[in-house]
């Protein structure tokens, strides 16, 4: 094994202390002297294993309430000193200082701990670790000589090596974990900075009680965005076969990207992207809710009583486009719901969950990927332009039947109202410019990604399978001239929703008058690029 070192003397001291006990058992089989702290050392003693306490190697105590325990010239000397270097030899001798050989150590939860509700101030400062991240630096400096281990998820392979190699690792291991070790102190101080910007700066003339109130994180852009997102896994191709791709997440367990796959093939760039855009149209609606997605735009959408129904509905819309397409579900799939799908060629299927009566009537579509997803709380959305990135909200925006205008004589039908606010929701969904028609609770005719609003309205009209007399129409922005609202109207719609702001306003609603059509304004824009 190249460059191997024995391992002899390990120091532990760990937050995340699952799979501890197993790996330090391991450890002292092969006769590694264990040194650890606090809680650590507990543990390890409680399953009967023999410890040494740090303050023993360091003849200091903690202290500062554990603020410093391990920030000493015993610790970081027996981690730092190189052990080829006849130099480095003498005045560790000369100081007493013993080598350790592997540092096992992970961090205060810093980001569960600003994350949970209600936390106070004092108690996120008391969980920005000190000494865990500079005993990490060190051996990682010293990757050489020290092996550092920051995840549990590292020890079995350790273990096995270990084994394999009389208690020995080499230098490509050693490097490995060093890289690792890097990539976590950066992600933790990257948490730290990102935290305490949202912070505003503690008022000394405030009474002692009032630094113990929760704290109310600001909500302004980052002065810099440090984003650490780790990969997930690495994908078979991008967009096209000739291009690269991964994924990477957030940390957060939640959203596509985090999603459980039950079944299928590998999950592709396009699958993914797809997924996201059905999952996230899903979401808007709290009725059962089905959206069938071809290149992130719904071909079909609709509610309806149950999963089943909804599914109907959404698939007569549009039942070409739908071959090949992917579906987001609002609500559990079962088994019903199950059947009707399964008859159509579909790439992946997105829902809270699946019964076991529908997972085994997908089981002999072996290709066909399910995936389980939680909801994600997504604030900002991110976009990547040459040179640079884009950051803003994200398009959380929505409107109610109190909030809209009726800007034309003829006010919309109840029956009506209920489906422009269905089809302004969707309309939010479709690229720019988008022209949606529906009624009911189910689109019609989708025209998405038009260069021309009235050649959105045309295509829309177009694609629709059933009748569009009676329907309305969404516009994801105003319609500039009359032309594209008597499209609209021609095509069968007799009620519109907008969002009103061109400067022919009032030539678009004398248009709408003339034709006897209601009229809405929402004030709300929703263009999707």
């Amino acid at each position: 094994m190249s460059g191997e070192k024995r391992i002899a003397r390990a120091l532990l001291s760990v937050t995340d202390k699952s799979g501890l006990v197993s790996f330090a058992q391991q450890l002292a089989a092969h006769g590694v002297e264990l040194v650890s702290t606090g809680g650590t050392a507990r543990a390890l003693r409680d399953a009967g294993l023999s410890v040494r306490d740090v303050s023993a190697l360091t003849g200091f105590p903690e202290m500062l309430d554990g603020r410093v325990k391990t920030l000493h010239p015993k610790v970081h000397g027996g981690i730092l000193f190189r052990r080829e270097d006849p130099r480095h030899r003498d005045q560790t001798a000369a100081h007493g200082i013993e080598p350790i050989d592997m540092v096992v150590v992970n961090l205060y939860a810093f980001e569960k701990t600003a994350a949970k509700p209600g936390v106070a101030f004092p108690e996120i400062i008391e969980n920005i670790d000190i000494g865990g991240p500079a005993m990490v630096r060190s051996a990682a400096k010293n990757f050489e000589d020290v092996a550092i281990v920051t995840s549990p998820a590292d020890y079995t392979a350790l273990a096995e090596e270990l084994a394999a190699h009389r208690g020995a690792l080499s230098l490509e291991t050693r490097w490995r974990l060093a890289q690792r070790a890097f990539a976590a102190t950066a992600a933790y101080d990257a948490a730290i900075a990102n935290t305490l910007e949202r912070l505003p700066a503690p008022d000394a003339d405030a009474p002692p009680a009032a630094a113990h109130a929760p704290v109310r994180f600001d909500d302004d852009f980052p002065s810099a965005l440090r984003l650490v997102y780790p990969l997930a896994q690495s994908l078979r191709y991008g967009e096209n076969p000739h291009q690269r791709a991964a994924l990477y997440v957030d940390g957060s367990g939640a959203g596509v990207a985090a999603a459980t796959q039950l079944q299928g093939k590998e999950l592709s760039y396009n699958n993914l992207v797809d997924l996201d855009a059905c999952w996230a149209l899903s979401q808007e609606f709290d009725e059962p809710m089905v959206a069938i997605i071809k290149h992130t735009n719904p071909c079909g959408a609709a509610t309806g009583a149950d999963v089943l129904d909804a599914y109907r509905k959404a698939l007569v819309a549009d039942p070409v486009s739908a071959f090949g397409s992917v579906i987001g579900v609002n609500r559990e799939v079962d088994g019903n719901a199950a059947e009707e799908m399964a008859a159509l060629f579909v790439e992946a299927i997105a829902a809270p969950g699946f019964t076991p009566e529908a997972r085994e009537r997908f089981a002999a579509k072996k290709n066909l990927r399910l995936v389980v997803v939680r909801p994600a709380a997504d604030k900002r959305v991110l976009k990547q332009v040459s040179g640079g990135l884009l950051l803003q909200d994200a398009d959380l925006g929505r409107v109610t039947a109190a909030e809209i205008k009726t800007v034309t004589k003829r006010q919309p039908a109840p029956d009506e109202l209920a489906s422009l606010l269905f089809a302004w929701k969707i309309c939010k969904h479709v690229k720019s410019n988008a022209i949606v028609y529906a009624r009911d609770g189910q689109t019609l005719g989708v025209g998405a990604g038009q260069m021309s609003r009235v050649d959105a309205a045309r295509f829309g009209a177009m694609k629709a399978v059933l009748p569009l007399a009676g329907c309305v129409a969404a516009s994801d922005a105003f319609f500039p001239f009359p032309d594209g609202l008597e499209v609209v109207a021609e095509a069968g719609a007799t009620a519109v929703i907008q969002p009103g702001g061109s400067v022919r306003d009032t030539d678009v609603i004398a248009a709408a008058d003339r034709l006897g059509l209601a009229m809405v304004f929402t004030g709300m824009r929703h263009f999707r690029h």
